[in-house]
């Protein structure tokens, strides 16, 4: 049996899928267990848990071959890394006292720095706390999401304008969260032992303008690449909602993703890259079936 963590969410939706889709017995740990309806009828079985709550997540864990876990993201939080650190801190207590045998963390790119990293600190933390705990430890550390860009799917459909903060012409590892939900069970399949450190990234790098140029593609008008300075991160993402606290990290990571700190660690770990295209997740994003971009589709 395989627990599975973040399973309403995109990646942990697709590593359940996979894992249901061969044939595999599957639990997934939702918060709320009114959200869980439809995984109960694909098979699954749900356990009720806060990824806070180590009792809990150790009992769901109990008796399981593997779990893919991660940090939820609370972009409300006042404290942010107060936030990702308990979490961190409850899933390697959960994971030491259940004894199971292979864990997959989603981490991210950079995840080996304890400074300069934004949200990505946290990250660190887990991963310092979760190897001591755990029989074998496989560390998904994921690039730039592709997913990220949804964010910009109004602007580019209603003023083909893409807000954009980081370097416009520097191409940067992205990667698809199916990608990501995909590779999470294969490893939860075939696990490695001891401590395994994978640096994912989609089938080819991008630029912010191969971005850009891509949204334009799909929806067959031009779209502009606006960047805007650092300065303008924090105010957009609080206006947006964000604590203030969530936006200052962000705008930490941004800043280091333009000068290079977030970037790969690169020594023994292993790179892979996904099969999802920028083009690909795009479309997704903006609801295009292939039908429709063929031109077969109903208006």
């Amino acid at each position: 049996m395989f627990v599975i963590a973040g399973a309403t969410g995109n990646t942990g939706s697709v590593a359940a899928s996979t894992l249901l889709a061969q044939g595999k017995p599957v639990t997934v740990l939702v918060r709320d267990a009114r959200k869980a309806e439809s995984w109960r009828q694909k098979g699954a079985h749900v356990a009720p848990a806060s990824l806070e709550d180590t009792h809990a997540v150790a009992k769901a864990l109990a008796g399981a071959e593997g779990a893919y876990l991660l940090i939820p993201p609370n972009y409300k939080a006042e404290d942010a890394l107060g936030y990702g650190f308990r979490v961190g801190e409850a899933l390697a207590g959960a994971v030491k006292t259940s004894g199971i045998p292979h864990v997959v963390l989603l981490s991210s790119v950079a995840a080996q720095h304890a400074q300069g990293t934004g949200p990505i600190r946290s990250l660190h933390h887990a991963e310092s706390v979760l190897w001591p705990a755990a029989k074998n430890l496989t560390l998904l550390r994921a690039a730039y999401f592709l997913q990220n860009w949804a964010s910009g799917v109004e602007g580019v459909r209603n003023q083909g304008v893409l807000h954009n903060f980081l370097t416009p012409e520097r191409k940067i590892p992205m990667v698809s969260t199916a990608d990501i939900g995909r590779i999470a069970a294969e490893y939860l399949m075939d696990p490695a032992r001891g401590r395994c450190v994978v640096e994912l990234a989609g089938p080819e790098d991008y630029s912010p303008q191969d971005i850009a140029q891509t949204f334009a593609a799909a929806l067959g008008k031009p779209v502009k690449l606006e960047t805007h300075p650092l300065d303008a991160v924090i105010p957009t993402m609080t206006a947006l909602g964000f604590s203030q606290d969530v936006a200052r990290l962000f705008r930490e990571m941004t800043e280091g993703i333009n000068s290079g700190h977030v970037a790969y660690e690169g020594k023994d770990a292993k790179f892979q890259r996904g099969k999802v295209t920028a083009s690909e997740a795009i479309n997704q994003m903006l609801g295009l079936s292939a039908a429709t971009r063929s031109g077969g589709g109903q208006a």
